[in-house]
Parts: C-alpha cells; sequence; structure tokens
C-alpha cells in the first residue's frame, strides 16, 4: 500500500468538509463569529512516548486524546485536527487499519474530523503527530499566566495512574503484586486519558489560570508558577488518588518516595488550574454536577522567585525529581 492508497483508504472516511476529502493541499474553515481559534500541536515517537512495536489503536487514540487534553485546558471546543505520520517499515497495512481504527473512535466520542496532514515513510522509530484546531469565546481562552496571590490550586481527576500503568506496559515489576483490577485501571489511564473537555465552559468561568498535567503534577505546577511569576504551595497529603494507587502507596517501604514517583511521573492528563477562594463551593458544586471530580491541593503564594513548595501534614518535603524533560 503506497501513501495515496493510504490516505484515500483509511483516511478519507475519517475527513469532515473543512479537509475537502483530503484531496487538496490545504484544508479551508470559517472561523465562527466572536470566537477565538486555539492551536496545539503534540508528537508522539516509538520508544519515548509508546513503547516500541506498538502501532496500532492505543497509539492513535492517546495521541489525539493529549492533545486534546491541552484544548481542555485552555477552556477550548475541538473542532479538527491535521495528522502527521512518518511510518516506519515494521508498521503494516493492518496496523493502519488499527491506527485509523483508533482514531474513528475518539472523533466519534468528542464530535471533531480530520482536517488534513501528510505521511512519510523513514527507516528510523514510528512518529505521529496531531495538530488540533479549537475555539473559545473572544478572550476567553485560559492561560497559565494568570495565577494571582491568593488563589486555590485545583487538580481534576487523580494522579499517579498513569505512571504505574507504564510501568505494566512496559513490563516493569510493582511491589506489593498488583491485582488484575489495578492493573487493568492503571493502563487504561495511562492508553487513554481521558481529556476533561466537560469543564471547559468552568475553567473559562472561574479559572485564572490552567494547564494540563503531562510532564509530571510537580514538574506542571512549577510551570504554572514561573508563567504567573508567583509561588505554589503544594499539600502533598491533598493530591487525589485513585483507590488502586492508593493501595500500591501504601505498600511501599518510603511513603515519600512512593508520592514522588507518583507526582513526576506524568502522562496524567489531568487540569491543574488555579481559581479565587470565593469560588470554592461553586467549583465543587458545578464540577460534581459535571461527574467531574476535583480537590484543592495548594495555594498561590507571594515569593521573590517563582517556585513550588511542598509540605506532608504541615511538614516541608523536598522531592529530588519533579518531571520528565527531553534532553535536545
Amino acid at each position: 500500500m503506497d501513501e495515496f492508497d493510504f490516505i484515500r483508504q483509511i483516511l478519507t472516511p475519517l475527513a469532515g468538509p473543512e479537509g475537502l476529502r483530503l484531496g487538496d493541499d490545504a484544508a479551508l474553515f470559517t472561523p465562527a463569529a466572536e470566537h477565538d481559534l486555539v492551536i496545539t500541536k503534540d508528537a508522539m515517537v516509538e520508544g519515548v512516548h509508546f513503547p516500541t512495536g506498538h502501532y496500532g489503536g492505543d497509539v492513535a487514540e492517546k495521541l489525539l486524546r493529549v492533545n486534546l487534553s491541552d484544548l481542555a485546558a485552555k477552556g477550548a471546543q475541538p473542532l479538527g485536527y491535521l495528522l502527521s505520520l512518518a511510518i516506519a517499515p515494521p508498521v503494516s497495512e493492518l496496523h493502519l487499519r488499527g491506527f485509523a481504527g483508533g482514531l474513528r473512535d475518539v472523533q466519534q466520542t468528542y464530535d471533531f474530523t480530520l482536517w488534513g496532514g501528510d505521511t512519510v515513510s523513514t527507516s528510523g522509530p514510528f512518529v505521529v503527530s496531531a495538530t488540533f484546531i479549537g475555539q473559545v469565546p473572544s478572550g476567553e481562552m485560559v492561560k497559565r499566566s494568570g495565577a494571582q496571590i491568593g488563589d486555590d490550586v485545583w487538580v481534576s481527576g487523580s494522579i499517579g495512574d498513569a505512571y504505574l500503568g507504564l510501568q505494566n506496559v512496559l513490563g516493569h515489576k510493582l511491589s506489593p503484586k498488583p491485582a488484575s483490577t489495578q492493573i487493568w485501571h492503571w493502563e487504561e489511564a495511562y492508553l487513554r486519558p481521558e481529556p476533561r473537555l466537560l469543564m471547559r465552559k468552568l475553567l473559562r468561568h472561574y479559572a485564572s489560570a490552567a494547564l494540563d498535567i503531562s510532564d509530571g503534577f510537580l514538574a506542571d505546577a512549577a510551570h504554572l508558577a514561573r508563567a504567573s511569576g508567583v509561588g505554589v504551595r503544594l499539600s502533598i497529603e491533598d493530591v487525589p488518588l485513585s483507590k488502586a494507587t492508593l493501595i500500591w502507596l501504601e505498600g511501599q517501604a518510603d511513603i515519600l518516595q512512593g508520592y514522588e514517583r507518583l507526582l513526576s511521573g506524568g502522562d496524567d492528563y489531568e487540569l491543574l488550574f488555579t481559581a479565587h477562594p470565593n469560588h470554592a463551593n461553586a467549583l465543587t458544586e458545578q464540577a460534581k454536577s459535571l461527574g467531574q471530580n476535583i480537590h484543592k491541593v495548594g495555594e498561590i503564594i507571594k515569593t521573590d522567585q517563582p517556585s513550588v513548595t511542598s509540605y506532608f501534614h504541615g511538614d516541608a518535603v523536598t522531592f529530588k525529581k519533579t518531571g520528565y524533560k527531553h534532553q535536545i
């Protein structure tokens, strides 16, 4: 199968009208009146972002979901995306059909379409990337840079599940030995993170700053601190953990070392955001009405330099590792 057969037979059914049936050199889109476009891009590399030899629907789902998470953090509605694939020789037609199936499932779940992209062949690893286009009412995008002294710090969902899911996918042994239900929960969190798009209006209404957690809870808290020029004070015991992950943590000889692994692991794709304390009750009630769990985990403080300070039951703690950084 050559690239044109791949596009015509497998990708064209995923295209929306903006993609012109993937038969032109560009997409055509007319923005809605009184709206801003929000554009984001993520790439995933075999052996770095997903295990070597994984070429099917799981990779496609994660690629789209992590981009949707970026849009959710900005309060944006997804519209469409451009897809780029660098296809390596081990990737077969069967793999590509499975990959397209993963794209289709996420598109149908979150109501957006493929607008175009590019495919190339490579002798290197399989590389996939997506550029997403979303929209927000004019002037309402939630940036990283708006946190104010005295704001509460909130996080959605639970932290650390994806880290433990990755350990299982890579074949690393976990102690204590997890039950099959724990393994399933963790691997779902790693392979199919849930973009918090249901919270986009809530963020636009209440949040002063927001980002999604990809590099690690601690690392991304530091990103928010730097962008806003503030200090972030975290209460580690308030960070939400799933039942499966709490069981694992309670089995660790060193609880703080266990927390360090969970809070620096990355791939959570939950939302970290700040809001004025006066909004706390409205936030929790409205999030609950949307079926979303949020937890207050800290506060924004005044500091000489942007920083993150962590406390565990009132005692200051220092973590050597805070998150993942690509070496360039």
